[in-house]
């Protein structure tokens, strides 16, 4: 069973990982259940926040604007894995895939690549605590009596799936030995190519000539997304006057 891993929770724009954006990173390095170090910061992803979004997290554009952009604090995260030695980085998380799946996308996106294995605590929970009836983060901390003081954050929520992985593994790790040990995680992602220049700047002269209010960051799109964003504007505005 694992005793040292990186307690991971985002919080995004969506739920779609192809075309949604992380808005927000925790992530705790726990060493026989204590924090030894954390990773924690907004980003600025180029995609204005969606009203829903704001009203579950109570994160706004203003709150995330001048923080890092995608590209450095995925990377930060990147180095925040790698500051042991070994590079063998076990994830844990409730709902691990959810945000496995984001953080793969963002590095394909930067042309990185990314492999680890991972501990979900929703697995966990659906094998020990079966009487439960929901097993969101809340409704299980909840359940087993740990504190928590601001759902819906990510260092504070990975902190919380931290706290319910050591609770399950003391009282039915014996029982269930294998659900307690770290799996290899799988996500395939598409081949991604950044936003070309000559598509840089025809998207530039489509939303000026068009007069369009645009919030997104034009360099942060990949080529295929640059791509639906150019005809999209076309079928509503029509082509550029030449």
């Amino acid at each position: 069973m694992a005793d040292t891993y990186i307690a991971l929770d985002l919080e995004t724009t969506g739920l779609s990982p192809a075309n949604d954006r992380i808005l927000e990173i925790g992530a705790l390095w726990i060493e026989n259940g204590e924090v030894t170090d954390t990773y924690e910061t907004f980003v600025d992803c180029g995609i204005p926040i969606p009203q829903i979004i704001t009203q579950l997290t109570g994160i706004t554009d203003e709150m995330v604007k001048g923080s890092p952009c995608t590209e450095e604090a995925v990377r930060g995260f990147l180095d925040f894995t790698q500051m042991q030695d070994g590079g063998d980085c076990v994830l844990l998380g409730h709902n691990l895939p959810f945000d496995y799946s984001f953080v793969k996308y963002s590095m394909a996106r930067l042309g990185l690549t990314y492999e680890s294995r991972g501990l979900d605590t929703l697995k966990m929970a659906r094998t020990c605590l079966p009487g439960l009836e929901k097993k969101s983060l809340d409704r299980v901390s909840a359940y087993l009596g740990i504190p928590q003081k601001h759902h819906h954050r990510a260092l504070d929520d990975a902190l919380t799936a931290s706290r319910i992985y050591e609770r399950l593994k003391r009282e039915f790790g014996e029982q269930y030995p294998d659900l307690f040990e770290p799996q290899p995680m799988a996500c395939r992602v598409p081949k991604m190519s950044p936003i070309t220049n000559s598509q840089k700047v025809y998207l530039r002269d489509l939303i000026k000539c068009h007069r369009i209010e645009s919030n997104v960051k034009i360099e942060t799109l990949t080529k295929s997304e640059a791509s639906r964003m150019i005809d999209s504007i076309i079928s509503q505005y029509g082509r550029l006057k030449r």
